[in-house]
């Protein structure tokens, strides 16, 4: 497949979503400027994303989904988001 679709688009939105909503409020105490920043970083990139996909330049708002998400990612897996679901993030259950 060599398109973005509306559906794959939607998809990426949901589960990025879904991230941010559940690292908001899970950042490491002792880390808590880093854990700002990187939450920081994944909701600027979401919103461009939103501001790509209005002006229906697909490519640029699904790069910028997966940038969003690999701050989240990234984030959870050195441990400044305390989560645990594996099916959002990079880390065991």
């Amino acid at each position: 497949m060599r398109e973005i679709t509306d559906e794959k688009l939607a998809k990426y939105f949901e589960v990025t979503s879904k991230a941010l909503e559940m690292a908001k409020d899970k950042f490491d105490e002792e880390r808590i400027e880093i854990a700002k920043d990187f939450f920081n970083m994944a909701q600027s990139y979401f919103e461009d994303a939103k501001y790509f996909k209005e002006k229906n330049d697909y490519v640029l708002a699904f790069g910028a989904l997966n940038y969003a998400h690999g701050w989240l990612d990234s984030g959870a897996r050195i441990g400044i988001f305390k989560v645990k679901d594996s099916k959002l993030f990079t880390v065991d259950d």
